[in-house]
């Protein structure tokens, strides 16, 4: 995804709003104490989840995007930065992040990688005692153009009532999906392993219902943890849940499929992942790749509320998950962004806590606190809300990533204004409990 229409955020202050403030969870006394730091301002394109890990004694990033667009143009911007900590990484100039060796695009209706992708979560073999061996969960944008849809076996996407995109009507919407990618020497090369999760032509939401000018369905901007013998990836789900037809289309069934989802794929199968994942259908982890599953139900937003169907532009749904591990207080923390207008336009981040380490055991994938608000920033649209790992010996000696921490941590997010898009660091976050 790109920016929004910079005709879409009001005007703003700049600096946006960086008062101290303790965010109560409301889950076993915890509480979120954000504190004021100099703005950290990263130098490099950024528009995902900022994919890390300690390679040696280098903290290395992933930053931007790779790959064909017919709308925004084609991008060689999916860069590596890395310093000997995770300031240094972030504080590093454009002219020192290289390049890494991807696969090529393939043509239209041949097997191989089409579209852009971005990395938004690495994975680090733990049987690799070198930490050489990564896997890249990527979010993958498409359009009827680079994806033709094929009547012979189901794939791709037809052109037929396809919307209009984030550049208005002149423009189209890209439906994502979320694949695999993996390196054996620390992320400077890598070769794709194909497509974990996807949705099918016949879910995506067409016109004239759509009207949100980003994203017709599909899967992605995926957050992945491992819990015992399986990865688990929360990501965003933006199809309708069955067959779509305009004639029949309902907003509230197409609600009830969407919003923030959550499935696994075991760990021994990251290699050859086509296939392999199972979504949560309310149940258990049992719907295929491809099928419709149920988004966790904490995570939606009730129609009183203001939330409702994605394809509406103007009814709200959390987006975005950015998952981690916090071993000093023991429970699982999600940062999520939240949609309140077309253009994928949202002021805010939400906080959200899980208590169960195990998250194969029955319902505990989908035992979620309700999201609580820890930024607002009126008249600006926030995007990919991430906490990162400090510079304290004991975050270097843990080697700690965006994907488990301690006890205080770094904010950052993408600050969207109607003159600047930024990724910044504002505030400083100590985890406590009362009591």
């Amino acid at each position: 995804m790109s920016d929004p229409d910079p005709s879409s955020p009001a005007a703003a202050d700049p600096a946006g709003d960086r008062r101290p403030r303790d965010i109560r969870t409301g889950v076993d006394g915890i509480v979120l104490r954000l504190s004021p730091v100099e703005r950290v301002t990263f130098r490099s394109f950024v528009d995902c989840n900022m994919a890390a890990a300690w390679v040696g004694d280098r903290f290395r990033i992933f930053p931007g995007k790779y790959g064909e667009d017919p709308v925004w143009g084609s991008a060689d911007d999916l860069k590596i930065g890395e310093g000997a900590t995770v300031s240094e990484a972030f504080a590093a100039e454009p002219e020192a992040f290289r390049t890494p060796v991807l696969p090529p695009n393939a043509p239209p209706g041949t097997p191989g990688l089409h579209g852009a992708i971005w990395f938004e979560t690495v994975y680090q073999d733990p049987q690799d005692a070198s930490g050489r061996t990564l896997y890249a969960l990527y979010h993958n944008e498409n359009y009827p153009e680079t994806l033709p849809y094929d009547p012979a076996t189901g794939e791709g996407m037809s052109d037929r009532d396809w919307p209009p995109g984030l550049k208005g009507d002149d423009s189209i919407q890209a439906a994502p999906r979320i694949g695999i990618m993996r390196s054996v020497d620390g992320g400077e090369s890598w070769e794709d392993r194909g497509i974990l999760l996807e949705d099918r032509d016949e879910r995506m939401i067409r016109l004239p219902v759509n009207r949100n000018y980003c994203f017709p369905g599909g899967v992605g901007d995926p957050s992945a943890v491992a819990s015992g013998d399986h990865l688990y990836v929360f990501f965003g789900e933006y199809a309708y849940p069955e067959p779509f037809d305009a004639a029949t289309w309902s907003a509230d069934i197409e609600a009830s499929g969407q919003c923030i989802s959550v499935a696994r794929v075991p760990l021994s199968d990251l290699d050859d992942p086509v296939g392999a994942a199972r979504r949560w259908d309310g149940e258990a982890f049992a719907a295929l790749w491809d099928a419709a599953g149920q988004p966790i139900r904490a995570l939606q937003i009730d129609r009183e509320a203001g939330g409702g169907a994605v394809s509406q532009g103007d009814e709200r749904y959390y987006w975005g998950p950015s998952v981690s591990w916090n071993e000093h207080l023991g429970v699982w923390v999600m940062l999520m962004g939240r949609v309140d207008d077309a253009f994928w336009v949202g002021d805010s981040i939400f906080v959200s806590l899980n208590p169960h380490a195990d998250l194969g055991a029955g319902w505990n994938a989908q035992d979620w606190s309700p999201p609580v608000e820890v930024l607002r920033r009126p008249g600006h649209t926030l995007w990919y809300p991430a906490l990162q790992p400090t510079d304290s010996d004991d975050d270097r000696a843990a080697r700690r990533t965006s994907v488990r921490l301690g006890r205080e941590a770094r904010l950052f997010v993408k600050d969207i204004t109607d003159t600047d898009a930024d990724y910044v660091c504002d505030f400083a976050v100590e985890f406590l409990r009362e009591g």
